[in-house]
């Protein structure tokens, strides 16, 4: 073969498969119109020359618009999903040269059917792909087998199902998570021999298999290594805040010894300004995430610890992921598992500083 140019160009190509350079742009770009024989002697060539398009600059050329879908949970102003929602801001941002729009539907998640009527409605939507908060396994599977027929590629942010092919996740690895909760909280409380782990439900129904998977991790690591403490639990209402002060009474009327606790979900500022209200700062509590009123409790002491999990950066990765696979035609990493990072008072503005700018 003839010595290439440093700089190789679309004609080039055509001239040594014998095609047009029309049918080499074509292919490029993955367009229909091309023989296969043909489509077969331009990918031989590209793949000789280890050919790398410019596909930046193609993708500015070519005006295509792009339209995402995110399917999320209803939440509240400072709520955990605010995070996911500026870092997703942020990406679009990033992104503006390649005419990104963004449309986001939100879902009950204590409510069985909201997530198939809010999924019907992404979907009404045409988009070019999909950014999920997966619900229920058997739910989310029929969501992701209309995306699949209709060959949208899509990409689950904060949980995962291991059963079903996304794009990519981003997340916490649940179950690894929980497992270290079960350490850390052994640790705080100096081996306590007895834990009560809080839950927020809704007529009995968890909010996210996060939650679910975070605390198969923390039984696992108490049945390996603390058999014999005891676990309670307390279920608390997410709808009904004014009914869980009443809950938290009885059940530390009832249980004067129990003095550790963990919750596996967003909002453990609800026990946090529980102990605060009671002037509790003996009780030692862990929970998740940087919401507004959890790093207040901590600062105040009714928190010890926090684990986060870096939603914001999720959010801006998954957009990113739907560009880099749909506009550059990169490959995509598809596991991609935040870090487990434990926070103190002491540690908290440092990690906020840093991460909330991203």
């Amino acid at each position: 073969m003839n010595k290439m140019p440093e700089r190789i160009r679309i004609k080039d190509i055509a001239q040594l498969a014998g095609v047009s350079v029309g049918t080499v742009d074509r292919v490029l770009h993955g367009r229909t119109g091309v023989a296969e024989s043909s489509k077969k002697k331009v990918e031989e060539i590209l793949k000789q020359l280890d050919y790398q398009p410019n596909m930046y600059a193609s993708a500015l050329a070519s005006n295509k618009k792009y339209h995402f879908v995110c399917l999320l949970p209803q939440h509240n102003s400072n709520d955990y999903w605010t995070d996911v929602e500026n870092g997703i801001d942020n990406a679009v941002k990033s992104f503006s040269d390649f005419h990104i729009t963004v449309s986001i539907v939100y879902y009950d998640q204590y409510v069985y059917s909201s997530f198939t009527e809010s999924g019907e409605q992404a979907l009404s939507m045409n988009p070019d792909g999909v950014i999920l908060a997966p619900t229920i396994s058997e739910t989310t599977t029929l969501f992701v087998n209309e995306l699949e027929e209709a060959s949208i590629p899509y990409i689950f942010i904060d949980s995962n199902i291991p059963s079903l092919n996304p794009l990519a996740f981003y997340g916490q690895k649940s179950d690894q998570s929980g497992y270290f909760a079960g350490r850390m909280i052994m640790m705080l409380g100096e081996r306590p021999q007895n834990i009560v782990v809080f839950r927020q439900i809704n007529e009995g129904r968890l909010g996210s298999n996060q939650q679910e998977n975070r605390e198969k991790g923390f039984r696992k690591y108490m049945n390996e290594h603390f058999p014999s403490c005891n676990i309670y639990v307390l279920d608390l209402s997410a709808k009904y805040m004014e009914e869980n002060e009443e809950l938290l009474n009885q059940f530390f009327k009832e249980h004067p010894e129990i003095d550790c606790g963990i919750t596996f979900c967003s909002k453990v500022y609800m026990i946090g300004e529980y102990l605060l209200k009671q002037k509790n700062k003996n009780f030692k509590l862990l929970g998740y995430d940087l919401l507004d009123r959890n790093v207040e409790c901590l600062k105040q002491g009714t928190i010890e610890f926090l684990i986060a999990q870096q939603p914001t950066a999720q959010g801006y990765n998954s957009i990113e992921s739907l560009c880099n696979h749909l506009i550059f035609r990169k490959e995509i990493k598809q596991y991609n598992y935040m870090p487990i990072t434990l926070l103190t008072k002491e540690n908290v503005d440092y990690y906020l500083e840093i991460h909330r700018k991203k």
